[in-house]
């Protein structure tokens, strides 16, 4: 987890050193130094890459005063510390002339050489090392989800690109060549891509990585997004994470799947003699995110529009329970074919949330549940969709906050939760959070204008 550019004798890291050769064998000309905001926006500063080891002993200083959520004016003097470990040419860069772009994650840093509390990055960080002094190692995989709409005179438009449902072929999926330039731009950056298809919309995609540890995870979606819009980009097209762009039809999720490993690497999550193979540390982890669901909704569906995907119908979880052989489960427990496969599959969250953020809170939910001993509860095996209220009262199954404001509700109610984010970015993310919604509710849609503006 460490960003140790610098090594014990005052020299490069082997790591650092590494990247420097690269940059050299690659003849790459500029690097995007990124990192990502409170609210998951990737930002980045663009160096010569002659200024890379300078970069690595020294930093990237800017003001933080000027980037959402991070410091006053006052405090605005920090410092961008590029992680080695995430260097990665840039694959849609690559010049006439022969030189190349790439890219390296950086930590955000105080002036004075501390982590900055408001980085996600570092938020993150901090819930890694609470694991680790109980034992564990997260491991995350996540499934986001995209649409592809067409361009019109260089503005994104709602009309997608294909007519394609759930796993079609071309000539209904139009995009497959689309898919197939990210997947070769997603492994020249590193990624192991697991699956791809057409998902259920029109102009719907999926595309699956390797699951890693969770440092790697987050910065794998940051990755992700911004390779999907830039080679959408390349076809004309505008590729987008938004998780319920049209209506009537199925948003953008991205199902999260969790596990924990000793320092033994062995799976904590397994337990070969249970009736769904989870031991009791697996189950007290679920119960502990089932506990904090509805604060933790508020940081992995982060936008007003993420509750117009969590609704009944559209295959999206918005009942708090689990289960082994439906998705109609906030959580599902996936066949497992080895016991390092064991793991639980969180189902509610969408790729607009800041991914680092994201991860911090269910880490911390699940670890308060196996510090408390939180014991779950049954696992549901109907069809939860079809429950009428008084049938979920009876199972005691609770919902998903209905809109953003409830989720924030939720989340400044949640001691855990706050303290996943830390101080800062909890204020920070709750402020502009309540003005969002505060905006949404006094906004007038095109819906109240077509139902309201002839009849009264």
């Amino acid at each position: 987890m460490g960003n140790e550019s610098i090594a014990s004798d005052g020299g490069l890291s082997v790591e650092a050193q590494n990247v420097l050769d690269s940059i050299e064998e690659n003849d790459v000309d500029f690097l995007r130094i990124q990192f990502t905001d409170i609210l998951g926006t990737v930002k980045n500063v663009s160096i010569p890459a002659s200024q890379a080891e300078k970069a690595f002993t020294e930093g990237i200083y800017f003001d933080g005063s000027s980037i959402e959520g991070f410091v006053r004016i006052q405090e605005s003097d920090m410092r961008l510390k590029p992680d080695p470990n995430t260097f990665a040419l840039l694959p849609w860069r690559t010049h006439e002339d022969g030189t190349a772009s790439a890219r390296l994650i950086a930590d955000v840093m105080e002036a004075s050489g501390d982590s900055f509390a408001g980085d996600p990055r570092h938020v993150l960080k901090r819930a890694l090392r609470k694991a680790s002094d109980m034992g564990y190692q997260l491991n995350a995989g996540p499934e986001p989800e995209f649409f592809l709409f067409e361009e019109e005179d260089g503005q994104a438009t709602t009309v997608t690109h294909d007519a394609g449902g759930y796993f079609d072929l071309a000539p209904k999926d139009l995009a497959s060549d689309v898919r197939r330039d990210i997947i070769y731009g997603l492994d020249q950056m590193g990624f192991e891509v697991e699956a791809s298809h057409h998902e259920v919309a029109q102009g719907q995609h999926e595309i699956s990585f390797k699951y890693a540890d969770a440092i790697t995870t987050a910065d794998n979606i940051a990755t992700f997004r911004a390779v999907v819009r830039a080679i959408a980009a390349e076809h004309g097209l505008h590729g987008t994470f938004m998780p319920k762009p049209i209506a009537g039809i199925n948003g953008s999720g991205m199902h999260t799947h969790l596990s924990l490993f000793t320092e033994d690497d062995e799976n904590a999550f397994y337990d070969g003699s249970d009736e769904f193979d989870l031991s009791t540390e697996a189950k007290q982890f679920l119960a502990g995110i089932l506990e904090h669901a509805p604060a933790i909704t508020a940081v992995c569906n982060p936008t007003v529009n993420s509750y117009k995907r969590l609704v009944p119908g559209y295959e999206a979880p918005v009942y708090v329970a689990w289960s082994d052989v439906n998705r109609s489960a906030l959580i599902r427990k996936p066949a497992a074919r080895t016991p390092a496969a064991s793991r639980i599959e969180l189902r509610s969250p969408d790729p607009s949330c800041n991914p680092y953020l994201a991860l911090a809170v269910m880490l911390q939910a699940g670890l308060d549940g196996i510090e408390r001993g939180l014991e779950a509860p049954n696992p549901v095996r109907e069809n939860i969709y079809e429950f009428d209220e008084a049938t979920r009262e009876e199972y005691g199954i609770d919902t998903l906050p209905p809109n953003l404001g409830a989720a924030i509700d939720a989340l400044e109610n949640d001691e855990v939760i706050l303290d996943a984010l830390g101080k800062h970015v909890a204020e920070k993310f709750i402020e502009a959070k309540r003005a969002e919604f505060a905006e949404y509710r006094a906004s007038v849609s095109e819906w109240e204008i077509d139902q309201y503006l002839e009849i009264f």
